[in-house]
């Protein structure tokens, strides 16, 4: 069980870091193209490797070059958190895109798009279109 722990503190201090690196710390400019945040950091139980998953904001193109950018910047990135975190050994970096937001916001979009489809089709109290009379109990704004 402390294991487990001791896994899931790294990762949390891992996360925490290149989060404050990719505000801070990595000038390459690829990597400022689109807007970057470290949404889940999973670390190995032999602390040796790390997947860190990214979220990119912006066009494909803009994701595809910010992530080449973060492999780039692995070994960097690498030996800051040795530094700042005082390990003996550092796990390998692995930066890979999180498309969980991007689909997420997919969903919702979808979502409000039926909303307003729902609305359209709904008639409006009074309305005299046929199927719907005023005063047939069908107005659902009445309580």
């Amino acid at each position: 069980m402390a294991q487990g722990r001791r896994v899931e503190r790294m990762a949390s201090l891992i996360r925490r870091e290149i989060s404050e690196l990719l505000v801070n710390g990595i000038k390459d400019e690829r990597v400022s193209l689109g807007m970057v945040s470290v949404t889940q950091v999973e670390v190995a139980g032999d602390l040796q490797h790390c997947k860190v998953f990214v979220s990119i904001f912006g066009s494909d193109e803009d994701r595809q070059t910010a992530l080449a950018g973060l492999k780039s910047a692995a070994p960097f990135v690498k030996g800051e958190l040795s530094r700042r975190l005082n390990l003996r050994r550092t796990p390998e970096m692995q930066f890979l895109l999180d498309r969980g937001l991007e689909k997420g916001s997919s969903v919702l979009g979808l979502l409000n798009q039926l909303g307003e489809e729902r609305l359209q089709r709904q008639p409006l109290a009074g309305d005299d279109t046929p199927g719907t009379e005023a005063g047939d109990g069908s107005d659902s704004s009445e309580p």
